[in-house]
Order: C-alpha cells, then sequence, then structure tokens
C-alpha cells in the first residue's frame, strides 16, 4: 500500500526523511485490533518532530508517520480514529500512532476496536480528520483543564497554529469572549473574521481573561501571566517558542493563579467534539491536497505559511 513514511532522522532537514512509497499492510497485534481504509488524515508538527528524532528513535525505522485519520472500518461504518494506545513502556504511559505503531499517512491502518469513534455522518472526512489531535487538545484544554463553564473571557496565544487556531473557535463557540495573538497580520485578519478580538502579542486587553490558552511558551508567557484575573487557569499544552519560561510566583499566590499541562483528550472527548462539528461547527481547514501531494503538506506545515489544519484527501 502507498504510504508517507520516516525513512531517516534529520534534526536540521527533517524531510530529508520523508519517503512516500509502499509499505507493508498494517499489522493485528491482537484479535482486538481492526483495519480502517484512510479516506482523510491531516499533518501535524507532531510528524515533523517525528522526522527529526524526537519521540521516533532510529531503530523504529521505517516508520509510517501521521496521528490523524477518518475512513471505514472493516464493518462498513464511517469512524475516526483516536491515536492514542495504552504504552506501559512509555513513560506517560501511552503514545500516539507513529510513535510505536505505525500512523496513519497510509492507505490503510491498524487500530484497536475501542480506539474507533463513530463520524456522524454530517461531518465529512476531511473535517473529521482534523480533529483527533490537534482539536481534540484544544477541547479538552478549553473544556476539562480550563474549565471554560466557569470563564467569561479567554486568551488564545499564537493564534494561527493547529492547536491554537481550534482553541478560538472552540471557545467563540462555547460562547465566550476572545482575545487571540498573532505576530502576522494576515493571520490576525483571519483571526477577527473568526470573531475573536486580535492583537498583537504583548498587547494590553480590554479586560482580564479567566483562561488562557498557551501553546507558544516562553516568548508569551509573561504576558499570560499578566492578563489573568484573580482564579484565572493557563492551560499549556505547547512551547513553540521555548520551553524555560519564566514564572511570576508573586503573581501566581496573589491571584491564585492555576498553571495545569495537557496533552490530547479521550474517545469521549473526541465523540462530543464530533458532535459539536455534527451541530454546524467547522475546522478551520488551511487547504486540502491529494495524498500524492504529502511532501507539498509537509513543506507548508514547515515553512509556518499556514492557517488551519492541513488535509490530505485519500481519495485523490
Amino acid at each position: 500500500m502507498r504510504a508517507a513514511f520516516a525513512s531517516a532522522i534529520s534534526a536540521d532537514d527533517p524531510l530529508a526523511g520523508l519517503t512516500v512509497g509502499e509499505a507493508p499492510e498494517p499489522v493485528h497485534v491482537d484479535d482486538d485490533w481492526v483495519t480502517v481504509d484512510v479516506r482523510a488524515s491531516a499533518v501535524n508538527h507532531h510528524d515533523l518532530w517525528s522526522l527529526r528524532g524526537v519521540g521516533l528513535s532510529a531503530d523504529r525505522l521505517p516508520m509510517i508517520l501521521g496521528c490523524d485519520a477518518a475512513g471505514v472500518d472493516d464493518a462498513g461504518n464511517e469512524v475516526v480514529v483516536y491515536p492514542v494506545l495504552l504504552d506501559p513502556s512509555d513513560p506517560r504511559g501511552f503514545s500516539l500512532l507513529s510513535e510505536r505503531y505505525p500512523g496513519t499517512l497510509a492507505e490503510r491502518v491498524a487500530v484497536p476496536r475501542s480506539n474507533l469513534v463513530p463520524k456522524p455522518a454530517a461531518v465529512s472526512f476531511t473535517d473529521a480528520a482534523c480533529l483527533p489531535t490537534a482539536w481534540l487538545t484544544a477541547y479538552r484544554m478549553l473544556t476539562v483543564k480550563g474549565r471554560a463553564a466557569q470563564a467569561d473571557a479567554v486568551l488564545v496565544q499564537g493564534a494561527g497554529g493547529g492547536v491554537a487556531t481550534a482553541a478560538v473557535v472552540l471557545a467563540l463557540a462555547l460562547g465566550k469572549r476572545v482575545y487571540a495573538t498573532s505576530r502576522d497580520p494576515g493571520k490576525r485578519e483571519r483571526i477577527a473574521a473568526l470573531g475573536a478580538t486580535a492583537v498583537e502579542p504583548g498587547a494590553r486587553l480590554p479586560e482580564r481573561v479567566d483562561l488562557v490558552i498557551e501553546t507558544v511558551g516562553a516568548a508569551t508567557f509573561d504576558h499570560s501571566q499578566k492578563c489573568c484575573a484573580p482564579g484565572a487557569r493557563i492551560v499549556v499544552s505547547g512551547t513553540t517558542a521555548g520551553h524555560l519560561a519564566t514564572v511570576d510566583l508573586r503573581r501566581v499566590f496573589a491571584f491564585q493563579l492555576e498553571i495545569l499541562g495537557s496533552s490530547m483528550g479521550t474517545p469521549d472527548e473526541l465523540a462530543a467534539l464530533l458532535e459539536m462539528c455534527a451541530g454546524g461547527m467547522a475546522p478551520v481547514v488551511d487547504t486540502v491536497l491529494g495524498f500524492s501531494q504529502v511532501r507539498e503538506a509537509f513543506e507548508k506545515l514547515r515553512a509556518g505559511d499556514v492557517f488551519g489544519k492541513v488535509v490530505l484527501d485519500h481519495t485523490r
């Protein structure tokens, strides 16, 4: 079957190790595993990190990349693949598809049957493929860790990236006042078009917020703290601009702030996210490409000139 896989590791030039070609058919680890015919998938920064050797060691090569997919299972059901697998050998207690088991950038992928979430008929395969990683991460950051039900105003740092853009759309759908930062004037225009108040990084907000979605890290963390209302939550799921942030402990105790880590979500949360999409909320898609254009998809992601998800239509 055709697939996109890591054939070599290169920290400096990750795309040098990206190969598109024939790969073995999926293997079932046990009787509970099933094969899904992939109709659409999406690329993530996780894939670029894998090609750099982060979370993927050379002894596991070649490894099919990809965490996100929607397709059809062995019984003909339209499903979305939940990409988290229990993994006692991993310090986290879990691993993602493409770390230990082959990923979703292929014609077919094998997963435990419990990792299949029904796809509502109202949600397209390409929209559904956006959700399992970035959008699920944003959903959990907002609803579970950030307790958005208790918030009126939300700040999203670094909107334009997959998780941050998802957080903007989700927070708006939840009825929140949303502020979002971006260095790029063009992205700020697109953020404003979604319904959020777009500001430059570090800008003073007209109010303090109850919840901050933080995926940038050191470059924005001081601003995140200064924008917090008493009792606010700062939820962190990434560090695209530095992982060694300075925490002002005086502000933490004086304002009784919570700093919370978050990663991915649960199958039930993915199902709830799909229901939001079935109800009319649409994921932000930058580009839909045919699977034969997978290298172009990676190049777009690496260049950073994207707003929303880059999706692969496996039927093209």
